[in-house]
């Protein structure tokens, strides 16, 4: 047992317990360790990545269930690593040449990746050192990277073998193009965001100059918000029961820049209410158009070249032109015409590559794509079967239905970092798909493979696949996935559809969604909105644990989680008092070390009330781990903690430690030392810092592989005792009140007085009036059948009667009437200035909300207290 300093700080301490936890090997384990095996890894941050609140709540959850599995005696591994991140990492480094006036081409692709592998060694994987600043029990001696040597050769292993299997193959297909990264999406990597664009309507006129009929005799008005694309057009087309348009379907109609002819289709796509109800259709410019030319067999003319400039070959005089400035182009000359009809605002869904944030356009591409439907069925399966549970559940079904509707994904990407595509291309237009080069006139496909493709394979390339390893052996199929419900779509997917492909099995058992974090208000955090907020910043100003706490204390299962800096604070405040707990605590329990508890017969009514709720939080608290109910874990040991440990038994027990009975401060002492002891080991998984330097202290262990990290995790050291918790609370109840008493009165608590209590509960309270008197500050407690109406005597009522005092020889009666009225003063002051202003309209119109709101709180808060002072008041004029 050791002393502890006065103040709690983090800074003192976590960088030293975080290096004895790793030199002890703590976090590390074999595939041959005791055990049930146990099983998590990291869903790879990018390499080029630092820790942002997001990931700090990711991985303390995941922290948190390995610590506790740990505990539990499994044979628990957490595996870290990093994803090489191709268009960031690409992006990043071409960024570093742009400054010395350089292009990667300037490079040539060999030298370029040499600078990326330069920089990744430089400069990659910030974040998994900011990760052990928050506690990550990673077991480091395992970690991996994506494009590390044993991961390549999975990674072309898959492709072969799925290529081989009929599954992956190359087409000339619609995909969405970056055209800033200059580089082919997969339609998860494009995010659609709602933004205020334009409605452009105008008339195409009829090809053979024949009048069409009524409302439509110089042809057909369309409407798009790509005006550009007109230049693509191969169609119009209308729904086949609109009857407006059925006398002119099969009509033909002429292109106003362009030397052709397109005729009017029916489509069950079109919606009749949408603009004219006729839709221009766009075939190799837009993902529904594409199917209907598919459907019609229409001609599919790409307009765009691959950064997003129109083309020589259909662009006639805009050649050359922006995307953009080819829109504005267009109309202008499409009004010189006399065909534009109108433009106007219109919010929609336009989408934005998740990489470079430019706006990306659907194209017309060779590329290299898997037939995800027999896969993606299997994965269905193992969701529907339980094999794969998602928590919350209702993750699951959504995740099935995404599933049910899922295309074919395009894996290749036009970089130079990452996964070369294993596939060899002559120049007589054959391919082979293969390792090495097939010999002379081959050329490899200059194509690098999707980020994902590698990432989908990480639950089980982490433990040695494609060879068959002991630790794949022992810890795949993995035991929990943790991630954001936005990552279900990215990753989960293709993990379940290639595990389950490869392996035959499901990568993991369980998939707990966390939501994202938010501002306290639940508002995306964003630097233009000024509400991020750096978690590394918490740490150094808070200590991990308060950051930890105040994530998990709102992170319900698939829930957004709300996040404010006073509640990291307020967090801080919950780790002083432990600190300032176990401070008492170590300085009278005297070397007594948790052990036995002494026999029930000895214990008095606060112990068996603390082991009771001790069981109580515990049980709840495990059930919640157990199903990660992250906030019901921390509001039961944080509610125990503070509320009955700290405020009640710490006080309770000192009756017993400060006594001149030995055996009784004896049995005391040992009653708070299991209590302790119990508290940090539940605790732990969530304040791993703070909770390991109490329990060296408490338990006097050595550190290393004597930490609390390996102790064992807490069963239940004595059954519920209600009876003891009735008894308890009926005399925190009546101490509460007689507090209350005294401040109302202006009763210091070092003045002592006798009490007089008649209630129904004689039988619970009378055999525990020591803690009564020690509690309350009394120096008799006496039981009466009856309260007396004596009006000189003050009445403190609570749940089951009331007690009385006389009133004389407490308090100068006059001199607190006088107090009294000034605080009453004040406070009809403060209510007549609150009702002021929100008497004004112009305040309630204009101020926050919020501001408003706690306006009005105060409002009812204040004459609360006015009433609270005219009955006080009135009480002591009686006497």
């Amino acid at each position: 047992m050791v002393d502890l300093p006065k103040a709690y700080d983090p800074a003192a301490s976590e960088a030293e317990l975080y290096a004895d936890w790793v030199e002890a090997g703590v976090f590390h384990a074999e595939h041959d360790d005791p055990g049930e095996p146990f099983s998590i890894v990291i869903p790879p941050p990018n390499v080029t990545g630092s820790l942002h609140v997001g990931h700090a709540l990711d991985n303390t959850i995941q922290d948190a269930i390995i610590r506790r599995e740990r505990m539990r005696g499994k044979n628990a591994v957490w595996v870290p690593g990093l994803d090489h991140a191709g268009i960031a990492t690409q992006t990043v480094v071409e960024k570093q040449l742009a400054a010395e006036g350089l292009t990667r081409h300037d490079l040539g692709r060999e030298a370029f990746i040499e600078r990326v592998w330069k920089w990744k060694a430089e400069s990659g994987g910030t974040i998994l050192d900011q990760l052990k600043q928050l506690g990550a029990s990673c077991d480091w001696e395992r970690e991996a990277f994506t494009f590390d040597e044993q991961r390549n050769v999975a990674v072309e292993k898959v492709f072969i073998d799925l290529y081989d299997q009929g599954l992956i193959y190359r087409g000339n297909r619609l995909i969405n193009w970056d055209p800033v990264a200059n580089t082919a999406l997969s339609d998860i990597e494009v995010e659609h965001d709602e933004v205020t664009g334009e409605l452009a309507s105008f008339r195409y006129l009829w090809a053979d100059d024949e009048p069409g009929p009524a409302g439509f005799e110089d042809g057909l008005v369309v409407a798009t918000t790509r005006a550009e694309t007109m230049l693509g057009d191969t169609a119009i087309a209308v729904h086949p029961e609109d009857e407006r348009y059925t006398a002119v379907i099969g009509r033909h109609v002429k292109h106003p820049f362009q030397d052709r002819t397109f005729a009017v289709i029916a489509d069950e796509y079109v919606d009749p209410e949408f603009g004219s109800g006729a839709v221009k259709i766009t075939p190799a410019h837009d993902p529904n158009d594409y199917e209907i030319g598919l459907r019609h067999d229409l001609p599919m003319l790409t307009m765009l070249n691959l950064d997003g400039t129109v083309n020589d070959e259909h662009g006639g005089e805009f050649a050359g032109l922006d995307r953009f400035e080819a829109r504005t182009a267009i109309k202008a000359r499409l009004d010189e015409l006399g065909l534009l009809v109108e433009v106007k605002p219109h919010v929609h869904q336009v989408g934005h590559s998740s990489r470079s944030k430019a706006v990306v356009e659907p194209m017309l591409s060779d590329q290299w794509f898997v037939d995800v439907r027999s896969m993606a069925d299997k994965a269905i399966e193992s969701v529907r079967s339980g094999r794969v549970t998602f928590i919350p559940s209702r993750l699951g079904e959504q995740f099935i239905v995404w599933l049910e509707n899922l295309h074919d994904w395009c894996i290749s990407r036009q970089l130079w970092w990452g996964h070369r595509i294993p596939a060899w291309h002559h120049e007589s237009g054959e391919i082979k798909v293969q390792s090495d080069s097939p010999g002379e006139g081959w050329e490899q496909d200059p194509d690098v493979l999707d980020t994902w493709f590698s990432s989908q394979l990480w639950p089980f390339v982490l433990f040695g696949w494609p060879e068959d390893t002991p630790e794949l052996r022992t810890w795949f199929p993995t035991s929990t996935l943790v991630t954001g419900y936005d990552i279900n779509t990215f990753w989960v997917a293709r993990m379940v559809m290639i595990s389950e492909q490869f392996l035959g099995k499901e990568p993991f058992a369980i998939v707990h969604n966390h939501g994202l974090v938010r501002d306290e208000h639940g508002k995306k955090m964003s630097k233009s909105f000024g509400n991020v907020i750096d978690p590394l910043d918490l740490i150094a100003e808070f200590g991990a644990d308060a950051t930890r706490f105040a994530l998990l204390r709102s992170a319900a299962p698939g829930v957004d989680v709300p996040l404010a800096r006073d509640w990291v604070e307020g967090e801080k405040k919950f780790a002083n008092k432990l600190w300032n707990a176990l401070r008492f605590a170590l300085s009278n329990l005297d070397g007594v070390t948790p052990g036995e508890l002494p026999p029930p017969e000895r214990r008095t009514l606060d112990d068996r009330w603390v082991l009771s709720r001790l069981e109580a939080a515990r049980a709840e608290a495990d059930a919640a781990y157990e199903v990660y109910d992250w906030p019901i874990v921390c509001r039961s040991l944080r509610s125990f903690a503070w509320n009955e440990l700290a405020d009640w038994y710490l006080e309770s027990v000192k009756v017993r430690i400060y006594g001149e009975d030995e055996a009784a401060a004896s049995d005391a002492k040992a009653v708070l030392a299991v209590v302790l002891d119990e508290l940090l080991r539940l605790l732990h998984p969530t304040m791993p810092f703070v909770t390991e330097t109490l329990w060296r202290g408490l338990t006097g262990a050595a550190g290393g592989r004597e930490s609390l990290a390996l102790a064992a995790w807490p069963t239940a050291v004595s059954e519920r005792d209600p009876e003891a918790e009735e008894a308890f609370a009926l005399v925190q109840d009546l101490v509460t009140e007689v507090r209350r008493f005294r401040s109302q009165n202006g009763v210091a608590d070092k003045v002592r007085f006798a009490l007089d209590v008649a209630t129904d509960a004689r039988e619970l309270l009378a055999p525990h009036t020591t803690v009564l008197r020690a509690l309350a500050g009394l120096d008799e407690v006496r039981f009466v059948d009856e309260a007396s109406e004596d009006p000189g005597l003050a009445r403190v009522l609570f749940s089951r009667g009331v007690a009385t005092t006389p009133l004389a020889g407490l308090i100068d009666v006059e001199e607190e009437i006088s107090r009294l009225r000034k605080e009453l003063g004040k406070a009809e002051g403060m209510l007549k200035g609150i009702a002021g202003k929100l008497a004004n309209d112009s305040f309630v119109a204009n101020a926050p909300e919020q501001v408003v709101a706690a306006e009005r709180e105060r409002q009812v808060a204040t004459e609360t207290r006015i009433d609270e002072l005219a009955s006080q008041i009135s009480t002591l004029e009686a006497l």
